[in-house]
């Protein structure tokens, strides 16, 4: 077991806790570029990271808060689940026919990390204007408007589960950040802490049928996995804690940048 493995898991836990982006968006560029992991490893190793660090949040969402819409989690899983099998299968495929899925994963996790950054970025303006909706004197005009789009809620809500599943099995990035402004698009009037655990539910099936299918794939360092929790643990827990004394408006618009630099390296690749 590597105490820089360890350490990374702390650092990446703090800074989750602190700013609510999710871990695949840091972890699997800090595998790629700092430990020298291939794309396929961090990918597959981060999703079953994901899938067991979230957990937690869960429970304390759905059973202190109530705050998780299981509806919707199983409108997002009906689409993103049967892809996320369907790009494994095909990922098995190309293996088994000898050809070089590395190109594709590092450029798929360039993709998600520039959409990633680009979220977080206008994450606080949907928080604002969706708090605001319940602010509004109209609220007849404001049924209008949510009666008007509300029967294709259901069909655009599995499609969004849908491209999740195929980005986030690829890139092990997106559950979070991309699954939160989704849903802050399609469902403007949930209030914040539903949308967080509504997304955070969703997210750890996908992340665990991913992750269980990139260990068949042997595409998971169970060392390293190890080695991620038992630092990221106690991190989360710290840079929880020290989320309220950080200016939001200077954290997060950083945190955007390294993203999208990190992205564009992907990408340019």
């Amino acid at each position: 077991m590597d105490l820089a493995y360890t350490f990374s898991g702390f650092g990446v836990g703090f800074l989750v806790g602190l700013t609510g982006v999710g871990g695949g968006s840091l972890m699997t560029p800090l595998l790629v570029f700092l430990f020298g992991f291939k794309p396929s490893v961090a990918v597959g190793t981060d999703l079953l990271f994901a899938a067991i660090t979230k957990t937690g949040g869960v429970f304390v969402h759905h059973g202190k808060h109530g705050s998780v819409d299981w509806k919707i989690v199983g409108l997002l899983a009906s689409g993103s689940l049967p892809l996320a099998i369907i790009t494994l299968l095909v990922l098995k495929y190309l293996a088994d026919m000898g050809k070089e899925t590395t190109g594709a994963i590092t450029f798929s996790l360039g993709i998600a990390l520039l959409l990633t950054a680009c979220s977080i970025l206008i994450r606080s303006l949907l928080l604002r204007k969706a708090s605001q909706l319940g602010q509004i004197d109209d609220a007849h005009s404001n049924e209008n408007n949510a009666a008007r789009f509300q029967r294709f809620h259901g069909s655009a809500t599995v499609l969004t589960g849908a491209v999740l599943g195929v980005l986030v099995t690829l890139s092990s990035v997106g559950a979070g950040a991309l699954g939160t402004v989704a849903l802050l698009f399609l469902y403007p009037r949930m209030t914040t802490l539903k949308i967080v655990g509504t997304d955070l539910a969703h997210a750890i099936p996908l992340t665990a049928v991913a992750g269980i299918g990139h260990l068949s794939l042997g595409n998971v360092d169970l060392v390293l996995l190890g080695s991620l929790l038992i630092g990221s643990l106690p991190g989360i827990w710290i840079g929880s804690h020290l989320s309220a004394k950080v200016p939001d408006k200077v954290l997060r618009p950083l945190l955007a940048s390294i993203l999208l630099l990190i992205g564009l390296k992907f990408v340019l690749q």
